[in-house]
């Protein structure tokens, strides 16, 4: 969908849009993945499964009858809460737990904590600097707020939920808490390379919706060939720590080789850059699922799964709107240069004005080939700090996985009893 987005943003008139039409999804995907994974811990797998599968394609077809940007926002909100589910092991155990019941079971103050932590802080960084001036009240409420509510969903999880949304005894162990390092740094490394590179496709290389789908698909197979080559190499060795590794070395280099990335490039060179980078991100899809699957009970194999797809799903929708305040600061600082270039007024609110995203097209009517080019690499160096910022996070991740243990993976399959009944008697143990 990534190709298509500034044409999207353009035609519902809304340049705002462009951040928070994958935003929107990430945000709703995280924010209701534990919720999802404890409901089908006290309901059972398969009836929520069944049903997140009919809320997605109602979903779909909303997003595709869109109207409006709010509309299409709300849709692929809705898209997101749902398509986690996708992810989650089909365990037809039934506990036939009662709906009321069931409802009084769910940790409700730890989900409307983290529904907050979410919200507020992606709002607050999404309209710092382009909505409002990061000085505003509101910038600064929603972003304090947000991490006072970090606090509030800890202190729920600790003390009063009786079935918490998220066990915190996960995070004691170095080496999980080094995996959920990686599958962060994993989310704000790869998500970008195919949200943003479509952008510097249709902006820098002035391709059209369709060549830049064409041209970002190098880097989308290769995440999918090296993800499965990845679960064929724990299948084989059941050696996970290694594949880790790999993966965090080629995702530092191919986010770092982004940054050469400019209005001179070859298609060849890009080609290689975008291997190299979707070969570090398909290693790491499935590798840190299976560290941590591997060290928590078979009871907590559910929210374990859910908490890291949270996190990790946190981490791409803020790693979006960061990418996006980068470069719609960075295109505001060269409105200078862009009027040194002899370009008109409108043209250059309409690329500086935090609508540069869904202005696009307005290269493309630049007569003046020095204009046109001068608007060109003022794309090339504000996505450039961008991939500065990816680089130092893949960095990061790299550090982590110095931190990763390898333990025996168990080749048996044993049978998840959920509900509420088997919930309790796991407390007490």
């Amino acid at each position: 969908m990534a190709t298509s987005i500034p044409t999207i943003s353009a035609q519902l008139h809304s340049a705002s849009g462009y951040v928070w039409i994958g935003s929107a999804y990430l945000l709703a995907n995280a924010a209701a993945g534990p919720i999802w994974a404890k409901c089908s811990d006290i309901w059972g797998r398969k009836p929520a499964i069944l049903g997140a599968v009919v809320l997605f394609a109602a979903a779909s077809i909303m997003a595709a009858l869109s109207v409006s940007m709010n509309m299409l926002i709300a849709a692929r909100a809705l898209q997101g809460t749902t398509f986690i589910l996708l992810f989650c092991f089909l365990d037809v155990h039934n506990p036939r737990t009662g709906f009321n019941e069931g409802l009084a079971a769910i940790d409700w103050f730890g989900t409307l904590s983290i529904l907050g932590v979410v919200i507020m802080l992606l709002l607050g960084l999404d309209f710092g600097g382009a909505v409002f001036p990061w000085s505003s009240p509101t910038v600064i409420c929603l972003i304090v707020f947000g991490v006072v509510m970090i606090g509030a969903f800890l202190f729920s999880e600790k003390r009063l939920a009786k079935y918490p949304l998220m066990p915190l005894a996960m995070f004691k162990s170095p080496s999980n808490l080094a995996t959920f390092v990686i599958g962060v740094t994993q989310g704000m490394c790869y998500i970008p390379a195919e949200y943003y590179l479509p952008l510097y496709f249709q902006s820098v290389k002035q391709a059209s919706p369709l060549r830049s789908g064409i041209l970002i698909l190098p880097i989308t197979v290769c995440e999918g060939t090296f993800g499965i080559i990845s679960g064929i190499i724990m299948h084989q060795t059941g050696r996970y720590r290694e594949v880790m590794w790999a993966g965090v070395c080629l995702i530092l280099v191919g986010t770092g080789l982004y940054i050469s990335f400019g209005v001179d490039t070859s298609i060849a060179k890009l080609v290689g850059f975008m291997l190299v980078g979707g070969s570090g991100c398909g290693l790491l899809f499935e590798a840190p699922v299976i560290a941590i699957q591997n060290t928590v009970s078979q009871a907590d194999t559910a929210t374990a799964t859910a908490t890291f797809g949270m996190l990790r799903n946190i981490a791409t929708s803020i790693s979006i709107v960061l990418g996006g305040v980068i470069f719609q600061n960075s295109m505001a600082a060269e409105a200078g240069q862009l009027y040194r270039a002899g370009l008109n007024h409108t043209i250059v609110e309409a690329l500086t004005n935090g609508q540069a995203a869904a202005n696009v097209e307005l290269i493309g009517t630049i007569q003046d080939a020095t204009q046109r080019d001068v608007v060109k690499h003022a794309f090339a160096s504000s996505l450039r700090n961008m991939w500065v910022m990816y680089t130092c996070i893949a960095a990061v991740g790299l550090v982590a996985g110095a931190f990763i243990k390898q333990s025996h993976l168990s080749k048996e399959h044993t049978e998840t009893r959920t509900g509420i009944q088997a919930m309790t008697e796991r407390i007490k143990e």
